[in-house]
């Protein structure tokens, strides 16, 4: 597999998804509408505030894997950060007092952020990508009230510092929903005949990018978002890690209808990335083709390497790096699917040094489409069913439904 960081390191469920329209080329305001109405339908039972469609109070708000769950626990880093004392606190307590200027000067200051939207659900239009502090922790809890729109038009989040897994800074995401995040791509790959790679070079994270930051997600909803749509390296339709200290902990959240040329839903790119008591479901891995690096059918070169294959990897999640681990526990992935003649309609999960393990706990993955694999050069444990495609030092399965196993 290519591994572009080391290479430029200088530089949910049927209802909602019949709703809502397709997320890819989705930028008509009446189906953008529609897929806000049916998050809001899905996850509160009931219709927005007057301002914008959202998602109703703590009462109704279902975020997170509500048929099963971690048995051996959430771990203290999982769980919600007091914000009790906030930073800054977004709004006066009406709904028009939540905008998107004073949440873009909040998360300037970062530390803790909080809304005082009202008592309903709000919608904030995103206008642009809000830049997170990297010098700094930031905390931004919804209150099971508020929803980021990117309107199908800009990434929701950055958190962008130049170094190699070197920040211990952390963004922190909870009872919050980000909806029709999009990355755009700007960095084509060289224009080359088939079979070489086609698409981007960029364009990762629809609605949160990270570099060199450490990420938590807590009780949050990521619906609609989407990432560049071809390329054998981008990817991360809804989230997207690379190159993190201390990787990515996902906790209690949902992640529906999202796309990327890899990693419908989530990737990681040399970062561990932990997942408990999580939905996937309907994310697509809409490259093809997968991705390798052959002199023999490619002579033009990108990212270093002759590259073959346009993506497709990782339906739901996806990923990529040295000594890095995957734990999966109490999550429902389900109904994801992996790009033409790609792999790993669930998860694509290689360890380029074979130090990585999986670890699949109280899982249920069935339903995905893909191509498989499993390559374990330890343990006894040798196959991961037909969502999986890996490569890894050691798999381990417990209390699991995993497809094309018994």
């Amino acid at each position: 597999m290519a591994r572009r960081f080391i290479d430029e390191l200088p530089a949910t469920k049927a209802l909602l998804l019949r709703a809502a329209a397709p997320v890819l080329g989705t930028t008509s305001i009446p189906r953008r509408a529609a897929r806000i109405a049916a998050v809001a339908l899905l996850l509160s039972g009931g219709s927005g505030c007057s301002s914008a469609p959202g998602i109703l109070g703590a009462a109704t708000w279902t975020a997170g894997n509500s048929e099963g769950a971690c048995r051996p626990g959430i771990p203290p880093d999982a769980r919600p950060v007091d914000t009790s004392i906030p930073t800054t606190v977004v709004g006066n307590g009406a709904p028009g007092s939540c905008t998107y200027a004073k949440l873009e000067s909040a998360v300037a200051r970062g530390g803790i952020i909080t809304f005082d939207c009202g008592a309903g659900p709000v919608t904030i239009p995103v206008a642009a990508t809000l830049n997170i502090p990297i010098d700094r922790d930031t905390v931004i809890d919804g209150g099971r009230k508020v929803t980021l729109d990117g309107r199908n038009l800009v990434r929701i989040m950055s958190f962008d510092s130049p170094a190699f897994r070197a920040n211990e800074h952390r963004l922190t995401l909870q009872h919050i929903a980000l909806i029709n995040g999009k990355a755009t791509p700007a960095v084509a790959i060289p224009v080359a005949p088939l079979p070489c790679s086609q698409g981007w070079n960029d364009g990762e994270g629809g609605a949160v990018y990270m570099q060199d930051g450490n990420l938590t997600v807590i009780d949050s909803v990521f619906t609609g978002n989407q990432a560049a749509p071809l390329g054998p390296d981008t990817g991360g339709g809804a989230i997207y890690v690379m190159a993190s200290r201390h990787g990515a902990v996902i906790a209690g959240s949902t992640f529906s209808q999202n796309s990327a040329s890899n990693a419908g839903a989530v990737g990681a790119l040399h970062a561990d990335l932990r997942i408990y008591d999580s939905l996937f479901s309907q994310n697509a891995a809409v490259g093809n083709g997968a991705n390798n690096a052959d002199p023999a059918k490619c002579s033009v070169i990108n990212n270093n390497q002759n590259e073959i294959g346009s993506g497709g990897n990782g339906g739901a999640i996806y990923s990529d790096g040295q000594s890095v681990n995957v734990l999966l526990c109490g999550d429902k992935i389900v109904g994801n699917r992996a790009g033409v003649k790609a792999y790993g309609g669930g998860l694509f999960f290689t360890s380029n040094n074979m130090q990585g393990t999986l670890s699949i706990i109280d899982t249920e993955m069935t339903g995905n489409t893909g191509g498989h694999w499993t390559v374990v050069s330890a343990g006894t444990a040798r196959d991961a069913g037909t969502a999986v495609g890996t490569n890894c030092k050691t798999l381990s399965i417990r209390d699991s439904t995993l497809q094309g196993l018994p």
